[in-house]
Parts: structure tokens; sequence; C-alpha cells
């Protein structure tokens, strides 16, 4: 559908990043209709601002996607990433708890 987008290509790699933490760029360039150059950039900027992390695990990449992170813009900064995704599908996985965690609750 040409035209405007209400979410930008950075809003939309992220949320697919955070929905598939082992897509690669090509699966995300191919999903959004953006090229793998765009979507490597997009990435870059991401993890250079600290929204993710990458793990080469093997011959693929494993993404992390720190959703406590305030939104850039100055009007949107006492929001968290976390609250967009939430919005668009993402559902947050529950942590394993550690044995030391499990002894304090008791």
């Amino acid at each position: 559908m040409p035209g405007w987008k209400f979410l930008t290509n950075h809003a939309l790699v992220l949320c697919l990043i955070a929905q598939q933490p082992r897509i690669t760029a090509r699966e995300i360039s191919s999903t959004i209709n953006i090229t793998e150059k765009a979507t490597r950039n997009i990435i870059n900027d991401l993890e250079v601002d600290g929204y993710i992390t990458k793990k080469r695990e093997g011959r693929r990449i494993k993404y992390r996607v720190y959703t406590d992170l305030p939104f850039r813009h100055v009007i949107h900064q006492d929001k968290a990433i976390g609250d967009l995704l939430e919005l668009l599908g993402w559902k947050p996985r529950k942590r394993k708890r550690s044995a030391e965690t499990l002894l304090k609750n008791d």
C-alpha cells in the first residue's frame, strides 16, 4: 500500500526482532518491503543506540531487545518501547527464576 504509514521502518524492524529474535535481515526486509541494506542500517541504528544487542549463534544472529528503554522523541520519553511492542502483539517472555530468587520468595 503506497503512501504514509503510522509506524516507521525502525519501529517495524524492532517489532519483528522482538517477536522473532532469530529472524534474518533478509526475512525482515522481505516482510516490510525495504531493501536488505536499509534493514541492516536500521539494525545498526538500533544497536548503536542500545535498543538491541546481537549474539552470534552458529551461522545466525540472536537479538535481544531492551524493552525498558524510552522512546527517542522528547514528547514520548516517559514511555518505554516495550509498551509499543506489546500494543503491536509482542508478549514479554517470563524470565526463568533462579534458585536464589525462589528461596527469597518462599
